[in-house]
């Protein structure tokens, strides 16, 4: 397994932060600003720049990812939600560490979503 990054922050975090939930090679704490009721960030322990390097997990890990955020939004109470995650800068990504943003509990979760696109999840 990789070193944690020299100056990463979610590095830093992964390794000794005030986690919500935390399973073997992830970990999911509060978002400090936050863009809905609840925003939870996933992190791998490990770092990876991005969303970009998701085959720098094998199969079996990155199914154990996608279950954690999965498990992290069931274990906040959240029934419905929103995934997000920003790769690169000029999509809002800020720290480069692969992070997963879970956004709910209320119609701010939708605020960032364009409209139509918002209206069409609403609707299902």
């Amino acid at each position: 397994m990789p070193k944690p990054r020299e100056g990463c922050l979610f590095c830093s975090i992964a390794r000794n932060g005030a986690y919500v939930h935390e399973a073997k090679g992830f970990v999911a704490i509060n978002d400090i600003h936050p863009q809905a009721p609840v925003h939870i960030l996933v992190l791998p322990v490990r770092h990876v720049d991005t969303f970009r390097e998701i085959s720098d997990f094998d199969a079996k890990e990155t199914k154990r990812m996608l279950e954690f955020v999965a498990e992290t939004a069931a274990k906040a109470g959240l029934t419905d939600y929103r995934v997000l995650v920003n790769v690169g800068a000029t999509a809002g990504q800020t720290i480069f560490h692969l992070h997963w943003h879970i956004l709910g509990g209320g119609a701010e979760s939708h605020a960032d979503v364009p409209t139509a696109v918002a209206t069409a999840v609403l609707e299902q």
